[in-house]
């Protein structure tokens, strides 16, 4: 019994050795071979799209700007998880040190906090650092790479795969004429391939070596051999290149529409990114014009002060002055919380910390002025004069004149670049070919098969007879083919699945309708609101110019006796809110202009949140020029 135990230790042993010395790779190692093959198959997408090559990287970079603001400015954490995966301690589940790859720089590398003071950041660098932290950005990234894993694993189905075994097995039982326990041993290796080919053929060979021996009286042994070699064509049902092929042309397809995908909702990213900064410079904005509107107010009421102790002004004028300076300090406050609250909004959107200090560049609006400036109207000559109602000029339409060729040409250009309204059209062509696999599982079955076997593999009873090996002559191999019919008598589940992709491919065709549609309203939607804000601009630029006259003359006004307090306080209060008007007309245009931009399909932009903009009047689109 004990000469049984080592046997069969020794056998697995034996087997362990092998498994562990052939087919065994480390985790590491099949995480580095699947991100090789989704790069591969990401950067062959992306190529035939006409792209330019870029990394997607789904592993966090070693030191993002979250985890520099959170350390460097001192900032609560509850949680190693809130510095990053990097920072997890190391348990019975996690090794850092194993699963990752060594660190790399991100996006976000170039920006550092100085201490506690806030860290201040412009347009372009709000886009990288969301590029590099944000959650739902991230969630994007990871999108595509699953598409472009599931594509590789779709691709594997017409691979020669290797198979390959051990085994080792000891029988012990009771036996022969003299009825002693008789034991024996048997070690098999095995290995093969098999391939199914793009035309639904199929091929399994295998070649098996093994050997077996008795573990009682004079323990021989014998080896044998054994090569089998099988092949299936189906003829009907279940043939064809198209039919077998289809898993593989999904995945692939499925693929480009996630790279196109990807492109598109960069261009969203960065545009939603801009529109939350250019919020909050203008509540930046609005602060300070309330805090100054504050100053002056304040400064009326200490006048009026004066005036109503020298019977200048009447105590009831002082009192709307005291009120008018309550609804100023209630309109500063209402401003700063609300730029506090726009700041958490932007650092969320950016995936930052609430907590973290964090500034706007504070020459960004007025760069954004200036450049606007551009497009003002200039001041009319004589404003008191009554307009000729006659000559009224109608607003710019979509439908009529130059806002009519403008928007035509953005279209074309729309429609040109958009790849969503691509990926609508090719999936009415994905509709057409799952109607035809569908239509093919409704024929009948007929497939050939046939199989070959020669050899003869060892056994303890070929020991025992005092054989040492099995033959492995090719004259006496076997052989056997079949032939399989399954008549189309029963093909309920096929024919509903065939009613149901007609049903398909009338949604497929519906589908792509709609997204021509919403793409057209979209852009003459976009062309109107460009066209309503450069407007806005013109008119609230004028109205700022009126206001701040108006509170000159009205001060003026006042000093001479010729005016009451009242008609200042409304003027300056017109002042305030003329001003918040202009700057919300700026960000609504610069915000609007590259909302276009992004719905035309031109605005270009990288994983890592570098963006560059496209002259659109270069491409025939006036009216939309923009701020590059």
């Amino acid at each position: 019994m004990q000469r049984l135990f080592r046997r069969t230790a020794v056998s697995a042993a034996l087997a362990a050795l092998c498994a562990a010395g052939v087919g065994c790779r480390s985790a590491q190692a099949w995480r580095e071979d699947a991100d090789r093959a989704a790069a591969e198959r990401l950067a062959a997408a992306r190529a035939a799209e006409g792209l330019r090559e870029e990394p997607v990287e789904v592993e966090s970079a070693s030191d993002t700007l979250r985890r520099r603001l959170l350390v460097g400015q001192n900032l609560p954490v509850f949680d190693p998880a809130s510095l990053g995966i990097r920072d997890l301690p190391t348990n019975r589940y996690w090794r850092a040190e194993e699963r990752l790859l060594p660190g790399r720089e991100g996006a976000d590398a170039a920006f550092a906090p100085a201490g506690t003071n806030a860290l201040e950041i412009g347009l372009q660098d709000a886009v990288r650092i969301a590029a590099a932290n944000s959650p739902d950005f991230q969630a994007d990234k990871e999108r595509l790479f699953e598409s472009a894993l599931a594509l590789d694993l779709a691709s594997h189905e017409f691979h020669t795969t290797l198979l390959g075994a051990l085994a080792g097995s000891v029988d012990s039982a009771l036996g022969g004429e003299d009825g002693k326990r008789q034991g024996s041993h048997g070690e098999t290796a095995t290995a093969g391939a098999k391939r199914t080919f793009e035309n639904g053929v199929s091929t399994d060979a295998s070649l098996a070596l093994n050997l077996a021996g008795s573990l009682t009286g004079k323990r021989k042994t014998a080896w044998g051999a054994v090569a089998d070699i099988s092949v299936s064509i189906p003829l009907l049902r279940g043939s064809g290149t198209l039919v077998r092929r289809e898993s593989l042309t999904q995945a692939e397809r499925d693929l480009v529409y996630a790279v196109r995908e990807f492109e598109q909702r960069k261009r969203a990213f960065v545009a939603d990114v801009a529109r939350a900064y250019l919020s909050l410079l203008l509540a930046k904005r609005t602060r300070q014009n309330e805090d100054d509107n504050y100053r002056r107010v304040v400064l009326s009421t200490r006048r009026s002060r004066r005036m109503a102790d020298a019977s200048r002004l009447s105590k009831a004028a002082f009192d709307q002055a005291h009120q008018s300076e309550l609804a100023a300090r209630a309109s500063w406050i209402a401003a700063c919380q609300g730029y506090e609250t726009t700041l958490d909004s932007f650092k969320a959107r950016l995936g930052l910390p609430p907590d973290a200090r964090i500034e706007p560049r504070e020459s960004d609006l007025e760069e954004l002025k200036a450049l606007v400036a551009r497009f003002l109207a200039p001041p009319e000559e004589d404003a008191s004069a009554p307009p000729d109602t006659d000559a009224l000029p109608p607003p710019d339409s979509v439908d009529e004149g130059a806002m009519k060729e403008a928007t035509d040409r953005a279209l074309a250009v729309a429609f040109e670049r958009r790849a969503d309204v691509l990926d609508a059209r090719e999936r009415v062509e994905d509709a057409q070919r799952h109607l035809l696999v569908a239509e093919d599982a409704l024929r009948s079955e007929i497939t050939l098969g046939g199989a070959a076997r020669v050899g003869e593999p060892g056994s303890a009873a070929m020991a025992r007879e005092g054989r040492d090996h099995g033959e492995f002559r090719m004259k006496d191999g076997t052989a056997s083919g079949t032939l399989k019919i399954d008549l189309a008598l029963e093909r309920t589940a096929e024919r509903n699945a065939y009613r149901n992709a007609l049903v398909a491919l009338e949604a497929a065709v519906r589908a792509y309708q709609k997204a021509e549609d919403d793409l057209k309203a979209t852009v003459r939607q976009d062309m109107r609101s460009l066209s309503q804000t450069r407007e806005q601009l013109a008119i609230q630029s004028r109205a700022v110019e009126l206001a701040a006259r108006r509170v000159r003359n009205q001060d003026l006004l006042l000093e001479a006796g010729r005016a009451d307090m009242t008609d200042l306080l409304d003027a300056q209060a017109a002042l305030v809110s003329a001003q918040n008007s202009l700057y919300r007309a700026i960000t609504d245009w610069r915000g609007q202009e590259l909302a276009l931009q992004r719905d035309l399909g031109t605005l270009d932009a990288t994983v890592d949140g570098v963006w560059t903009e496209t002259d659109l009047a270069a491409l025939g689109i006036s009216g939309a020029e923009n701020a590059r």
